[in-house]
């Protein structure tokens, strides 16, 4: 179906200060040891392109989403988005939602486009569906949520979302086998089908409360191996890390057609 190279590529030259060429999407990666099933974004095994990762070093769960101070957080992410840019990555990306906490920062310090959270995605969504229904906003851990997180991503307060807490109350106890201080295994592990189980009872819960929710927007990077199953199960749009991520790659490394007439 596909010809041995994009016929439109004639004649080569350097991207400045760029070092690799072929590159796709740039993901920082928190400074933490835990695996992922694949469709986390910290699992590469899954997406269709190519996926260079850089890790923000001393920039941990705890420092970027529990912290009250944020501060030290910011040099080593800048400094992990110009080195992936400097790779060649076409556009970088994060593997946390409240990375959304530094995405103003992010954009202005590199010249490639920025994703720093899927919370990009709520804007979008909430125009999707019309002022009159609510877009579900599932948030890992919501108490973390603060305001600057949202608008940080051109969330207006206030308006047509609602915020969901998958994790707070321990229902997702896979999850915290994975993330959470006091509650990780040793070494982090977690079983798939439980995982599954207990993510999609919170998600459907949350969609039930709602009888106005026209879309779902998942904040975390380990809920896009589940939400295909979560649609069957609510039959709404579903924005995850995975939506976000195939649009970064589609805008700056746009598909060609190969059809006929």
């Amino acid at each position: 179906m596909y010809p041995g190279r994009d016929q439109g590529i004639r004649r080569i030259r350097a991207r400045k200060d760029h070092r690799a060429y072929g590159m796709g999407l740039g993901i920082i990666l928190l400074d933490d040891v835990y695996p992922g099933f694949p469709g986390d974004v910290r699992n590469a095994s899954a997406y269709p392109f190519p996926i260079q990762y850089e890790i923000a070093r001393d920039v941990d769960i705890h420092a970027l989403v529990v912290a009250e101070d944020k501060s030290t957080c910011l040099e080593p992410v800048i400094r992990a988005a110009r080195r992936l840019e400097q790779m060649g990555c076409r556009a970088i990306a994060a593997e946390c939602g409240y990375f959304a906490y530094f995405q103003r920062e992010v954009a202005a310090s590199v010249s490639v486009p920025v994703f720093m959270s899927s919370l990009l995605q709520v804007p979008l969504a909430q125009q999707l569906i019309g002022p009159e229904r609510v877009v579900g906003i599932l948030m890992a851990n919501a108490h973390y949520l603060s305001d600057r997180h949202l608008e940080a991503v051109g969330i207006r307060l206030g308006t047509n979302y609602v915020i969901g807490d998958a994790m707070s109350a321990g229902a997702c106890e896979e999850f915290d086998h994975l993330w959470t201080n006091g509650r990780r295994t040793d070494p982090p592990a977690a079983d798939y089908a439980k995982a599954g189980k207990e993510f999609l009872t919170v998600a459907a819960d949350f969609f039930h409360q709602h009888p106005t929710m026209g879309a779902m927007v998942l904040e975390c990077t380990g809920f896009p191996p589940f939400a295909r199953a979560l649609q069957h199960e609510i039959d709404i749009p579903i924005f995850s890390w995975g939506t976000l991520l195939d649009y970064a790659y589609s805008v700056v490394v746009h598909r060609d057609y190969y059809g006929h007439v």
